[in-house]
């Protein structure tokens, strides 16, 4: 698979869970419930976006572990900046104004940063960390930070199994 390739699956996979992540239907305990702030069952604008990021994140992460080892650097970095295109080209394509963007994209590398200290202290620290963006609030929010958590491991098993099936090849 090309980098190209790779960043257009990812891209795809991303959007998929975030179809699942905020679809009431689907949700063994509401969003709602959870404590994510919704308007008639979907969250409201902030905490989708702060799900999408989580998400990407989730997605970069389970890549990068995916490969470590066995793909060139640069082909990964290649892959994962074709990724967050295709999700930037994806948001603009659906009403996000492109003067938004550079803004959505800053906060993307914060929370990157954010997620990855957390996670390196454990589960726990990251969900609870996801959450504080979620809801908007310090307030603790164990049984959301519990299926934050839970996600986070639902979209890397299966990822990794994908990838290691993948090598990576220059275009």
């Amino acid at each position: 698979m090309t980098p190209d390739e790779l960043g257009d699956t990812l891209a795809r996979l991303v959007w998929e869970n975030f179809t699942d992540f905020i679809a009431e239907g689907d949700a063994e305990v509401s969003l709602g419930h959870l404590g994510v702030p919704t308007e008639d069952g979907v969250p409201v604008a902030h905490a989708a976006e702060e799900a999408l990021i989580f998400l990407m994140w989730a997605h970069t992460r389970g890549t990068q572990l995916a490969f470590v080892g066995r793909a060139p650097e640069g082909l990964l970095r290649q892959g994962l900046d074709s990724m967050h295109r295709a999700i930037f080209e994806d948001m603009e394509g659906n009403g996000t104004p492109r003067s938004q963007l550079p803004f959505f994209e800053q906060r993307v590398g914060a929370r990157y940063h954010e997620y990855h200290q957390a996670a390196a202290g454990g589960d726990h620290l990251l969900g609870q960390a996801v959450v504080r963006h979620l809801c908007g609030d310090d307030d603790p929010h164990d049984e959301l930070g519990t299926a934050v958590t839970l996600r986070a491991v639902a979209v890397a098993n299966p990822l990794k199994d994908f990838l290691d099936e993948v090598d990576l090849v220059a275009a």
